[in-house]
């Protein structure tokens, strides 16, 4: 069904039925059991070669029993297998009972009963493990292994399993070895460890493929299809599909062709390439169709109108999921039939037809309640309260609000626990009632945030996650405003940014002695008042926090993000707070722009161009550019342009937030069309408390003056590929990046490194050692994932020449400055936790300060300017003032006074 994410598409936050990755219905293969035990034991020495007739006795108790274990009478069986073991003790048959206490085990296991199952398995182990040849070891470690992965006991699995591969290769059959190492890779999922469940898969591929076992190759490409889905990889997911795919129509195993089918529209979704992801899942329906699969056919259907859910053709969603909804009744699956009725009534809360919306949402109830799915109806009523807060019946809201919160807690539903307390916060926020929707909201980041914890460093998934709760941080600070708590609305900004990259730093901040494996992460303390107001001081500089308060409607099937407002703080050096507000609703109702569309106006108005930092075509529009940063300056600064230093030397720092991380602060203007630059020394951040840390960073490397420069400019291009599925195309040389690096390395008194020289692999090898960095090259920005931004370097023979941010984030720097002295080196992706991208990279591997680039910038005015950025750091000038002093030597430059060709570059981090 629909994804539990936090939407505020009809004022309130969706509950929904499934997990975001597995939205389409996927059917993940199970590995066969590994052992025949009944053949197995039958060929065993203790049944095939009898001493005396109480043997031959228990012998044929043993192959009743098993009979009656394959015709599922297991009470007969396990009779008939207690009696076996009473004869093998009386005659002290050591191997024998280790036999019939295999197949007890067994017994329970078929009743899922595995913990008994486990200590029949256990008990057979200890005795085969006393015996000479220890016969059977390999398949009772393996059923020991399955019975604890089936008891979701994983650690125990694990250690089972790799017990068995341990054993002699030589008398394993490669099939069990192939079961064994896929169960493994399902181990290591279900712990969400899914870089080493890859790893087992691969294996378990490797293996198949070398006995030509197309059957465990076809699983293994299940699993693998599978796996990099929730990865994300979905490029790697598609590939391993389309194989499977063509194993599948050759085994005819039609089940796995539909399964690779929605793997593959499943990737093709998150790529947003909805057609595609349309054309195969038609393809899935056809097949169910033909094979009269109805629970394929049910589940493709479903993920037919969850695609067009998404894409806001609510009328063709509510088509299929009403073909949903009659195959689920024929069927007589209640379950089913629920999330179908569910998944419409939310259909016409999107399309504004609340009526419609609760009459199927009543029914949904109806049957969650008949089948006892508390999980379910807590969704449910949550969606009632939605739809009511639809038709402005506060009052309904609230009531269906709070029993959903009952029932989430009932359900032990944490994350519908946080999402119930937002939406509740809402019709309460209408009601007046703002000091219970303080409370609420409150209640809800602190779920939020103890979820988050759970997490433990995995950086990737914090960052996804945290685009969940954002909504009620923002909405939090309304609700103190609108109370005059501006102060304690600060902490809310502040606490609702760069979590995720403030965890990252202040584990790599810790000591190696409390770092190693350990699960739990160092404190990070929560940004109190206080804590902001000693930041400022350390920083001697005045922090400027923005953050814009927006709302999200829903009209008629179409939903908008209004802004409303933009919350402005200035934190002095003295500890000195004030609070100031810009009204944003003029922008929309009188110039029919927003600031994020403002943003790009103004920098498409100086000629930024495209993405990916290729070209650069200067045609500026002179007027606009003025009015655009005019305006922008209205906004953004004229409000606290009395509270800013009046001294040009005295920084200021700006915090952005979403679409400001875009703007170049520097080319602002005042009325006199005097630029910002010119009478401040700017730097900015993600968050005031990424400050701290940076400055933490700094203080650490105190003896990085005596470390190496490291200069590059212009290495020979790597070929790329600048728009998926086009050909790859050599990025153009860049002869003023190496005038530039030629010019730079003599005032360091080292050597420029260009050319064929300037590889990604040689590089690296002097990058760690290195207290200044600076490379001139191309930069690519991926605003997608944002990981994969990435500096262009001289391929090698081993590499494509690409440094990528995600590369970056994993290497250990010592410098006390970078310089990506490139295009769009700034940019990235932009999250709830700030730009995912080069930048975050080499602060997170040790980098205390870097300079960026917002735009494509132009090769001849870049080497200009950073040659004057060096020069005012020969002077002994800090780095905030000397990148300042490079701008305002660049602007007075005659080609060069464009805000394009000097406004580009930011200072991230520490000044000093």
């Amino acid at each position: 069904m629909l994804n539990k994410n936090m939407s505020n598409s009809h004022n309130g936050l969706r509950l929904s039925k499934i997990n975001l990755t597995a939205f389409i219905s996927v059917i993940l293969t199970v590995f066969p059991t590994p052992i025949n035990l009944h053949l197995l034991f039958f060929n065993s020495p203790v049944l095939a070669q009898t001493s005396n007739d109480k043997s031959q006795q228990a012998n044929t108790l043993i192959r009743q029993a098993a009979a009656l274990l394959g015709d599922k009478q297991i009470t007969s069986a396990r009779q008939a297998l207690q009696q076996a073991l009473s004869i093998y003790q009386q005659i002290n048959d050591r191997q024998g009972q280790s036999v019939a206490l295999v197949f007890l085990g067994i017994s329970y296991e078929q009743e899922n009963n595995y913990k008994t199952a486990i200590d029949y398995y256990e008990k057979s182990w200890q005795i085969v493990q006393q015996l000479p040849k220890k016969p059977n070891a390999g398949e009772i470690v393996v059923k020991l292994a399955n019975a604890h992965r089936l008891q979701k006991n994983y650690n125990q699995a694990i250690q089972y399993y790799q017990q068995y591969l341990a054993l002699d290769q030589q008398n394993q059959d490669s099939q069990n070895r192939i079961a064994a190492l896929g169960n493994l890779g399902r181990t290591y999922a279900a712990l969400n460890n899914l870089p080493q469940a890859l790893d087992y898969y691969q294996q378990t591929l490797a293996l198949s493929r070398a006995t030509n076992n197309r059957q465990s190759e076809l699983t293994a490409l299940l699993n693998l299809g599978e796996t990099y889905l929730n990865l994300e990889n979905y490029a790697a997911a598609i590939e391993v599909s389309q194989k499977g795919l063509v194993i599948a129509k050759e085994l005819t195993n039609s089940i796995a062709v539909i399964d690779f089918l929605r793997y593959i529209s499943n990737a093709y979704y998150f790529i947003a390439d909805y057609n595609q992801a349309i054309q195969y899942n038609q393809q899935s329906l056809e097949i169910a169709r033909i094979i009269q699969d109805k629970d394929s056919e049910r589940q493709t259907l479903n993920s037919l109108g969850n695609i067009y859910y998404y894409l806001r053709d609510y009328d063709r969603a509510i088509n299929y999921y009403e073909q949903v909804l009659s195959i689920a009744r024929s069927q007589s699956n209640r379950r089913s039939e629920g999330l179908a009725l569910g998944n419409i009534g939310l259909a016409y809360i999107n399309k504004g037809e609340a009526a419609k919306a609760i009459d199927y949402l009543e029914k949904d109830l109806a049957v969650s309640r008949i089948v006892g799915d508390r999980l379910n109806e807590s969704q449910t009523l949550g969606y009632l309260g939605s739809a009511y807060l639809q038709v402005n019946n506060y009052s309904k809201s609230v009531e269906y609000y709070q029993q959903a919160l009952i029932a989430t807690r009932e359900a032990k539903y944490t994350r519908g626990e946080g999402i119930t307390l937002y939406n509740l916060s809402i019709p309460l926020m209408e009601l007046g009632k703002l000091p219970e929707a303080e409370k609420s909201l409150y209640s809800s980041i602190e779920i939020w945030e103890s979820l988050r914890e759970r997490l433990g460093e995995n950086d990737g998934y914090k960052i996804s996650f945290f685009e969940q709760p954002i909504q009620a941080y923002q909405l939090l600070q309304r609700v103190l405003i609108a109370q005059d708590k501006t102060n304690e609305a600060l902490e809310v900004s502040e606490r609702g940014r760069a979590r995720a990259f403030i965890d990252l730093l202040s584990s790599r901040q810790s000591k190696p002695s409390t770092r190693g494996n350990a699960p739990q992460l160092p404190a990070v303390a929560k940004p109190t008042l206080s804590l902001l107001k000693q930041i400022a001081k350390q920083q001697n500089a005045t922090l400027v926090q923005y953050s814009i308060d927006s709302k999200t409607t829903s009209r008629l099937g179409a939903s908008a993000t209004l802004e409303q407002a933009l919350y402005i703080w200035v934190v002095k050096p003295t500890g000195e707070i004030t609070f100031r507000i810009t009204d944003l609703r003029p922008l929309r109702e009188k110039d029919k722009t927003s600031l994020a569309e403002l943003v790009t106006v103004s920098r498409q108005s100086i000629g930024v161009r495209g993405r990916g930092g290729i070209q650069v075509t200067a045609n500026p529009n002179t007027s606009k550019a003025k009015n655009s940063f005019r305006q922008l300056h209205d906004l953004l600064i004229k409000p606290i342009a009395d509270l800013l230093p009046n001294r040009e030397s005295e920084k200021v720092i700006f915090i952005p937030q979403e679409s400001l991380f875009l703007v170049p602060f520097p080319a602002l203007q005042n009325e006199q069309g005097k630029y910002l630059i010119e009478k401040h020394t700017i730097l900015t951040a993600p968050s005031i408390q990424v400050l701290d840390l940076t400055r933490k960073q700094k203080l650490g490397h105190q003896n990085s003056r005596q470390g190496e420069v490291l200069i590059v400019g212009n290495p020979t291009m790597p070929k790329v590929a600048l728009e998926p599925g086009k050909a790859l195309a050599q990025l153009p040389a860049l002869p003023g990046a190496e005038k530039e690096a030629k010019e730079i390395a003599p005032l360091f008194k080292t050597k420029a490194i260009t050319g064929s020289q300037a590889t990604k692999a040689a590089i690296l090898q002097q990058i760690s050692k290195a207290r200044i960095v600076h490379l001139a090259t191309h930069g690519l920005l991926d605003d997608n994932q944002g990981l994969g931004s990435a500096i262009a370097l001289a391929p090698s023979g081993k590499d494509n020449g690409l440094l990528t941010a995600e590369e970056i984030l994993n290497l250990k720097l010592n410098a006390d400055l970078v310089v990506l002295s490139a295009c769009d080196t700034g940019r990235g992706r932009v999250t709830g936790d700030g730009v995912i991208g080069l930048s975050r990279s080499l602060i997170s591997a040790g980098v205390p300060s870097v300079i960026v680039s917002l735009w494509a910038v132009d090769d001849n005015s870049t080497s200009f300017l950073m040659t004057e950025f060096y020069k005012n750091l020969q002077q002994k000038q800090d780095k905030a003032t000397a990148l300042r002093q490079a701008m305002l030597a660049t602007m007075k430059q005659d080609k060069y006074q464009n805000p394009l060709h000097w406004a580009a570059f930011s200072l991230i981090g520490e000044a000093e």
